[in-house]
């Protein structure tokens, strides 16, 4: 298989907001997404410890990363960033090595 996908996975727990609070606030952020080279979809979802996953698939982990450093960067001010308790914030990108579809 040639590797031509990455998956960000970005996991961190809510100071007092639903799931569907910080979903509803990530409009922005979908859309700026949206216009991201490579990137191809997003997930967001909940664990049973009420921890958040946002996992977004991107063509590679070069656009994947740039992309969040231009989100940090255009997006800093954001209401989304002071929904998330920034202490439980862990964030990677990889290559993905296996996909069946």
């Amino acid at each position: 298989m040639k590797k031509s996908e990455a998956v960000e996975i970005t996991t961190f727990k809510l100071k007092g907001y639903s799931c569907e609070q910080f979903i509803a606030a990530n409009n922005e952020i979908d859309e700026f997404l949206k216009r991201q080279p490579g990137f191809i979809s997003r997930r967001i979802f909940q664990k049973t410890d009420r921890t958040i996953v946002d996992m977004l698939i991107w063509d590679s982990v070069k656009n994947g990363t740039k992309s969040m450093h231009r989100l940090m960067d255009e997006l800093s001010e954001s209401g989304v960033h002071d929904m998330i308790d920034q202490s439980t914030v862990e964030w990677n990108i990889n290559q993905v090595e296996h996909q069946l579809v």
